[in-house]
């Protein structure tokens, strides 16, 4: 999916820091559309709410590294 097809774009809450690494969100859909903050012109990744969530918790779990 091609982030111009999404707005209001924002930086996740648990991005943070210099590091060039942070993920940016659009709100007020039924999906979860997802997308480097570097590559603001780049593909989104589209999630559906409860995919995101299983994949939030198994990031937090540990079951997948950073």
């Amino acid at each position: 999916m091609i982030d111009s097809e999404y707005t209001g774009w924002y930086k996740s809450s648990y991005s943070g820091g210099d590091q060039g690494e942070c993920l940016e969100v659009a709100p007020g859909r039924p999906d979860v559309p997802v997308r480097d903050s570097k590559a603001a012109h780049g593909p989104a990744l589209v999630f559906s709410r409860s995919g995101w969530a299983a994949f939030v918790g198994a990031v937090k779990d540990g079951h997948i590294g950073a």
